[in-house]
């Protein structure tokens, strides 16, 4: 009885010895190290042929985003090339708290590693999630425990808990989370189970944007970790050394160039413009910030510390609205607003910069630009973009001078209410929609003004 014991317990000891070796290596690359590369100093980059490769993924709960890209995101050997590109990872929905997913390697395999690759620039880059293995044989095996169901209690190991959350609020950049055993293999098993939570939940916007999961078999190529293979980026400080712009061109080479002596030296010097401008109690505006120039959809857009603009629509502009369109962005860089805010005056508020500071010799082209639109042309505050700049420069002249910055800040913190525009005017929102609506237009119905 006792030896029989005493052989048990020796064979629990041996596990977990064996278990107290496996360690989780991070790999992290900041916004500005990251690139399409996935290269790291401390973990292997991804591999396009590995034991996930060929493996099945689903998901055994939790919702997925719409706007994310499908469960094969995961090991389709595709990689994203930009920050947010939410299409090529794999995410759960908005406001969720995560949910699991089941990796089926078809027979029983000897894992060497697993490694989960991440990107995003702000909170929904790092990976927090526990790691459960099975070879499917246990006589109460549950293949796909739903959330709630403890993975032990139907034929799983835990294998390790990830967290790559750093200390500091934030953890924008691109992670990898290397799983291995310094002793030996991993173990030997046909499923995996991957329990992932959230890495915030301030908002709705706490579920990783995973990029790839690799299963390393012991068959595979030992894999070496060096530096990252990244890019020549272009940098310059604004005029006030506070904010490290970084300018990125490999896609778009015919406007490096342009993008380093023109437009570089504009952002450089309204970047401490505009945070003067949008200042308030306690704010420090970010103190670096990309921009990647690439052929995309649409014009430009802000994610975080992060700018994406579509460099075939700039190179058709270089002479028009390229530079300014730039401006628009980087307002939004300093702007960092939180919560639910209205689109149309937060695009409002960025061309308000644009028009009427940055391109204030052209803001009084606005009648003639409003008479172009034709005769049904009936501007709305809440138009949006320059229209709403048109409206907010009206409310600043006429009424409150600094009801730009006074509105930002109120986003900022996340507590912009309708009611603000009264307690800053002595009028309501909709109240001055009309009476400016009115004056605009019978300012284009009057030839000449």
């Amino acid at each position: 009885m006792h030896k029989k014991s005493f052989v048990v317990l020796a064979a629990i000891l041996v596990v977990a010895a064996a278990r107290a070796e496996i360690k989780v290596v991070v790999g992290y690359n900041d916004n500005d190290a990251a690139s399409p590369a996935f290269k790291f100093q401390t973990v292997p980059p991804t591999s396009a042929n590995n034991a996930a490769t060929s493996a099945i993924f689903t998901i055994v709960d939790g919702e997925v985003d719409p706007n994310s890209g499908g469960v094969d995101k995961l090991n389709d050997g595709k990689l994203p090339e930009e920050a947010d590109e939410p299409a090529e990872n794999f995410f759960f929905a908005d406001g969720s708290a995560g949910g699991r997913i089941q990796v089926d390697l078809k027979s029983v395999t000897e894992i060497r590693k697993v490694n989960s690759y991440s990107w995003h620039p702000n909170t929904r880059g790092p990976q927090v999630y526990k790691l459960y293995a099975a070879d499917g044989t246990a006589t109460n095996f549950n293949a796909a425990p739903k959330n709630g169901i403890p993975p032990e209690s139907c034929g799983w190991t835990i294998i390790a808990n990830v967290n790559t959350k750093p200390k500091s609020a934030g953890g924008g950049g691109q992670y990898c989370a290397s799983i291995a055993n310094s002793g030996g293999i991993l173990g030997k098993y046909r499923y995996l189970l991957f329990d992932i939570a959230t890495t915030e939940r301030d908002d709705d916007f706490g579920n990783t944007f995973y990029s790839e999961i690799n299963v390393v078999d012991v068959r595979a190529p030992v894999t070496t970790n060096g530096p990252a293979d990244i890019p020549k980026d272009f940098t310059i400080k604004t005029d006030d050394g506070h904010c490290t712009i970084t300018i990125n061109t490999v896609k778009a080479p015919q406007l490096k160039d342009w993008a380093e002596t023109k437009l570089a030296p504009v952002l450089a010097e309204w970047y401490p413009k505009i945070s003067a401008m949008l200042a308030s109690d306690g704010y420090v505006p970010p103190d670096h910030f990309k921009l990647t120039l690439k052929p995309m959809d649409g014009v430009a857009f802000t994610s975080g510390h992060n700018v994406v603009a579509n460099s075939d629509w700039l190179e058709k502009e270089l002479n028009g609205e390229a530079i300014g369109s730039l401006v628009h962005e980087e307002v939004h860089v300093v702007q960092q607003f939180k919560g639910n805010n209205p689109g149309w005056l937060v695009e409002g508020s960025a061309d308000y910069i644009r028009w009427f500071k940055y391109d204030a010799d052209k803001h009084g082209a606005d009648m003639v630009w409003f008479r172009k639109r034709g005769k049904d042309f009936s501007p709305k505050y809440n138009d949006s973009y320059r229209i709403t700049a048109n409206f907010l420069n009206w409310v600043s002249e006429k009424y409150d001078p600094d009801i730009v910055c006074q509105l930002n800040a109120a986003m900022r913190e996340g507590k912009y209410d309708d009611d603000l525009w009264k307690q800053f005017t002595g009028h309501a929102l909709q109240d001055l929609g009309a009476a400016w609506k009115q004056e605009v237009m019978a300012l284009i119905a009057t030839p000449g003004k």
